[in-house]
């Protein structure tokens, strides 16, 4: 059989920018169309300017492009990571709390790439499928009641229109694509009502009070620009930041990771998951030198990419300067977006990244998956920190899988009444879990001549299980019955013979 040949430095550019040029454009810009009301709202949700989520789109599309793992995949600014970001600003207010963001965005790039070099990727595998639904679903929710705050203000300026407008808009999201898909109905929202916004409002009664884009901050009119975060250096800064950085540097590989992996499954293709760890970092430490916010992969926008023909890492860049060039040319235009369509846009993100299924799953999945998910959301929803969800899931799940395989343990006996020797079948795996039980199991008071302790049909797997079995073995010893252990593999063999003291004749393990 023929060995395919490891390709060239030249064949591999080929194949990740240019084997694929014209829908990769095409796809770039239909990504670039639908980052900019979704960059802007992240901002905003964030508490900063809007131009701080679009430079921070435009550089992490770009960065990564080049040094992501996963061709095809959109990295910018996000949801989670805007959220994680937002009491940053509320406690130190918006220009310390921007120059501290930008500050933690950069120790959240140097942590990833630490993550990435220690190829701590492959612990990806240990977050189980309950738990990455559970942390969709609070992403989903949070998103979703960030926009409260502009109802309330709409409510608090007598703006009657803004719900409606809201409705209008989600009503062109859901509905045009029955009739073309062509152009992102989010874009189309976000035009159709931009424009309805000009045009009834010229007279500065009916649309009054209405907030714009433009009312919430200063948008791009220039290329970023390199600045170093006014901050003081010190011990005190860290302190600041540092849990703002693991936070956002976990939950931003987490969901780029994820996303990696929908991108895999979409494609038919394998990514390099520690590459894109480092190259995550790589873009974040960029970012925040101009003016950016931490960003991670975006599961929807990589969806659209490839529903649209992206394949290469030039989707992935042109999305990146599509996204800057579009800024620069119609920012007048961006100005005047009202909010109730990036309110729509977000309501229509929400809505897309619960995953709708999990309900239904809920009544014929096992309850632990259940729990587990509910536990991973409730954690997010209560401590507002995808981070803290995604542990607490993980280590329920750890919880519950521990107990099942602990129930799989069990020690059977058979009696030879001739011999007066009473043979232990065990079962299943020993460990700390199931020890218990494994204890529980022995009659040691029994009048016997001996023991014999068959471990063929079980594993040993830590300290805990080896000193069970010298307690048993002892505790027999302790009434006159020699004991005898039998079909221990090699793993258990090993580990038994580094830790066990029953062997030692002065061993008592405080027996009374």
């Amino acid at each position: 059989m023929a060995v395919s040949q490891p390709l060239s430095r030249r064949e591999t550019i080929q194949a990740e920018w240019f084997s694929n040029v014209v829908p990769d454009l095409l796809s770039g810009l239909v990504v670039a169309l639908a980052l900019i009301p979704e960059a802007i709202a992240f901002s905003i949700i964030a508490g900063v300017d809007p131009k701080v989520g679009l430079y921070a789109s435009f550089i992490i599309s770009v960065v990564t492009a080049f040094v992501g793992g996963r061709p095809a995949m959109i990295s910018a600014a996000t949801g989670a990571m805007a959220l994680l970001m937002k009491p940053l600003i509320a406690q130190y207010g918006p220009e310390a709390g921007l120059q501290y963001l930008l500050a933690a965005s950069i120790l959240c790039g140097v942590l990833q790439y630490i993550f990435g070099v220690l190829k701590l990727g492959r612990y990806m595998r240990y977050v189980p499928k309950a738990v990455m639904i559970g942390f969709v679903n609070a992403l989903a929710y949070l998103i979703f009641t960030a926009q409260f705050p502009e109802f309330r203000e709409a409510l608090a300026a007598n703006q009657t229109l803004f719900i409606p407008l809201v409705l209008g808009a989600l009503a062109i999201i859901y509905l045009l694509p029955r009739v073309v898909k062509a152009v992102p109905s989010p874009l189309v929202a976000l035009i159709v009502i931009t424009a309805g916004w000009f045009f009834l409002g010229q007279d500065g009664s009916l649309l009054n009070g209405l907030r714009t884009v433009g009312d919430m901050g200063e948008l791009p009119s220039t290329l970023p620009l390199f600045l170093i975060p006014s901050i003081p250096f010190t011990f005190e800064t860290l302190q600041i930041i540092f849990p703002f950085s693991l936070a956002l540097a976990m939950v931003g590989l987490i969901e780029s990771l994820l996303t990696a992996q929908i991108v895999d499954d979409a494609t038919d293709t394998s990514s390099n998951k520690n590459r894109e760890m480092r190259g995550q970092g790589i873009a974040n430490m960029i970012v925040g030198f101009f003016g950016g916010m931490a960003g991670c992969a975006m599961i929807g926008q990589s969806i659209i990419n490839v529903g649209s023909g992206g394949r290469t890492r030039l989707s992935t860049f042109s999305a990146g300067v599509f996204l800057l060039a579009l800024l620069l040319v119609f920012g007048d235009f961006v100005r005047m977006i009202p909010m109730a369509a990036l309110v729509a846009i977000m309501i229509m993100v929400s809505i897309n990244t619960f995953d709708w299924s999990s309900i239904v799953g809920m009544r014929i999945q096992p309850p632990t998956e259940t729990i587990i998910m509910l536990a991973t959301m409730l954690t997010v929803i209560i401590t507002h920190n995808l981070a803290y969800g995604v542990f607490a899931g993980v280590i329920l799940a750890c919880f519950f899988f521990a107990r099942k395989v602990a129930k799989w343990s069990k020690v059977e006996s058979k009696l030879d009444p001739t011999l007066g020797m009473r043979t232990y079948y065990v079962s299943g795996q020993i460990y700390f879990v199931s020890v218990e039980d494994f204890l529980a199991a022995f009659d040691t008071n029994e009048e016997l001549k001996s023991v014999t302790i068959d471990l063929s049909a079980s594993q040993i797997w830590d300290a805990t299980a080896v000193a069970a079995i010298d307690k048993v073995v002892l505790r027999f010893r302790k009434n006159g019955i020699p004991v005898k252990l039998t079909g221990m593999n090699e793993l258990s063999q090993w580990i038994h013979d580094r830790l066990a003291i029953h062997e030692n004749p002065n061993a008592t393990l405080g027996l009374h």
